[in-house]
């Protein structure tokens, strides 16, 4: 069984479905998934005063969680799955900590969803999208009193390990739309600048993806 934690935040509620959705779609595996859900985390409590969601720091977690055993997926909710989640969890690597795909691009957009702030800063979008090796012996400071005392920098930019540590996914499982180009290949699309159920994000590229799998999921179709 895949465990998949999801980054939820009430604003965007629709995009955790309409994401879970497209996972089960394409699943060949059976797959368990957690929404994170500030009220639900034991011992945690959101500190921070910045970012653009209320998952932006419970995502470190995901060890805690687990009780440091095994691995997990870490998601933000505003994504469409569209191959199998079976073929991401085959590249785990047990000589690495995380795995994620390491972007390294400059932004289009200053702002993002609901007038957020969208700045360049390192590894951004690395931690978008982790496979987490949580039985690692470095993921166990990772406890809630620790992630709500740490920096977004640290934090985001997985500072408590070596860089040997931290493997690579190919861009295909992180694509950033309207940030790259369409790409009818990719197999986790990742509307980072906002989930198409914004009317500012209504027809952003790719848009078309995501409102085919919202229209599933309310309907009961399956491709």
């Amino acid at each position: 069984m895949i465990r998949i934690f999801v980054g939820f935040d009430p604003r965007e509620a629709v995009a955790f479905h309409t994401f879970t959705q497209s996972v089960l779609e394409t699943a060949s595996v059976p797959v368990a998934f957690t929404p994170l859900v500030l009220s639900s985390l034991p011992g945690y409590t959101e500190t921070h005063k910045d970012g653009s969601n209320t998952f932006i720091y419970s995502r470190f977690l995901t060890p805690f969680l687990c009780d440091f055993e095994g691995w997990a997926l870490f998601a933000d909710g505003d994504m469409i799955c569209r191959t199998d989640i079976a073929k991401l969890w085959a590249m785990r690597d047990d000589s690495k900590a995380v795995m994620v795909v390491k972007h390294d691009y400059q932004t289009k957009a200053t702002t993002k969803y609901l007038g957020n702030k969208n700045q360049n800063y390192p590894r951004k979008n690395w931690s978008s999208v982790v496979l987490w090796n949580c039985g690692h012996a470095k993921h166990r400071q990772l406890q809630p009193d620790f992630v709500m005392n740490q920096t977004g920098a640290f934090l985001h930019r997985f500072s408590w390990l070596d860089d040997g540590e931290i493997g690579s996914l190919p861009l295909e499982w992180n694509w950033l739309t309207t940030e790259y180009e369409n790409n009818p290949r990719a197999h986790l699309l990742h509307f980072t600048l906002g989930t198409p159920c914004f009317k500012d994000y209504w027809d952003a590229d790719m848009a078309d993806v995501w409102h085919a799998a919202h229209e599933r999921s309310q309907s009961g179709m399956h491709v």
